[in-house]
Formats: structure tokens, sequence, C-alpha cells
């Protein structure tokens, strides 16, 4: 009886052992190198978050805590919508130091994200950036309605204007405006359009259907 109960908790001492093991490499995984395995990576992780099959928290946060306090290396950056229904890093099944995570409603560009996105990827190193949009987005939808708002919520209006006078359905609209800022980024950035043209960034719209979960490339 001794026996077989010593060697039980040998084995599940064995097993824990291997469990934190897996979890401490996973912790330590290389970032992606290129645009392509970037986008993989991200993509790869959307497909687990809308299966409900998570692996980023099994990773060792305490060992990632310890590894980022002097540094940052994220291997993408995102631009998305303030929305609290888009929570970036677990919709891609990512965790502390993946992603360079900007938001604002509307996933718009303005002066303060462009720097942030260029700081992200001239200093950070980031491979890839996406800008998605999502369903249902109340800042497009107030935009196409032009309703009456308090404050400064209408300063949003001018900066989704072009993917709203296009015309289309709400869902169109929504997926227009993603592809309309991506390609802002792209072309307009002095920092973000050479590294584009040189292979070293890949920029890309995207779209993030709330019901599903998944994430559709534009």
């Amino acid at each position: 009886m001794t026996q077989n109960l010593s060697r039980r908790t040998f084995l599940a001492a064995a097993s824990a052992a291997s469990l934190f093991a897996t979890r401490d490499l996973a912790a330590q995984e290389a970032m992606p190198t290129t645009p392509d395995a970037a986008l993989q990576r991200l993509m790869e992780g959307n497909k687990r978050f809308a299966a409900d099959q998570l692996t980023s928290f099994e990773e060792d946060l305490k060992l990632l805590k310890a590894n980022t306090v002097d540094k940052q290396e994220p291997f993408a950056a995102v631009l998305s919508c303030a929305d609290s229904r888009v929570p970036v890093e677990l919709i891609f099944d990512q965790t502390i130091g993946h992603i360079f995570v900007t938001r604002v409603a509307g996933n718009l560009i303005n002066a303060e994200i462009v720097g942030s996105l260029e700081y992200g990827a001239a200093v950070l190193g980031v491979k890839v950036l996406l800008v998605i949009g999502h369903a249902n987005c109340g800042a497009v939808k107030a935009a196409m309605a032009k309703q009456e708002v308090p404050g400064q919520i209408a300063s949003l209006y001018p900066h989704l204007e072009a993917a709203v006078a296009a015309g289309g359905s709400f869902e169109e609209t929504i997926k227009r405006n993603a592809v309309i800022q991506a390609n802002l980024l792209a072309k307009t950035s002095t920092v973000l359009a050479p590294m584009v043209k040189d292979g070293k960034l890949k920029i890309q719209g995207a779209y993030f259907d709330l019901a599903s979960g998944k994430v559709t490339l534009l």
C-alpha cells in the first residue's frame, strides 16, 4: 500500500513538473521574425479563442512579468476600437508582452495613434499591424446617422466620413473603415510606409465578429 502510494505521489509530482516546464517553455517561445509568421501566430490564436481553447492562460505569468519589467518585444501591433467587447489579447490568445495595442473609438487614426504605432514598428520591432473593426460598432453607427452628441464625441465623425460616404450596409461600412485606416497607415506614415515597402512590416485591415469570436482579414 505504501509502495503504491509512493509511486502515485512520484507520478503526480513528475506530471506537475512536466506541466510547469511546458508552461515555462511556452512563456519563452520565440517571437515570430517575419510579417507572415506574425500574422499566422495571431490568426492561430484567434482560432483557439473562437473554439474556446485558450492556451495563453497556461503560460507562466510570473516569468512573463519578470522578463518584461525592463523591456518589451511584442511581435504584433493592433489598432482596435475602444469597445469593451474587443479584448485584443484575448481574441488572439496572447499574453503579456506579445501585442502592442492602441485603442480609440472607431479604430481610426490620428496623430497620436500614428505616433504610437510608428514607435511600435520602428522601436519595438513589431512585424504585423492589424486595424480591426468589429460588428455593431457604435462609433460607425453614430457617424452614419450623424447623430447629435454631447462633448467631443462628434470629433470622431470626420475620420469616419470616407467610409460612410461610400454607402453600403452597416457591416460593409465598418469593414471599409478598417481597410481605409490600414491603407492610410501604410501609405501616409513616413515611418511605416518604407517598412511596408521593404517587406519588414505588414499592415492589414480586419473584422471581428462579436457573435462567433472570429477575426476575418480584409
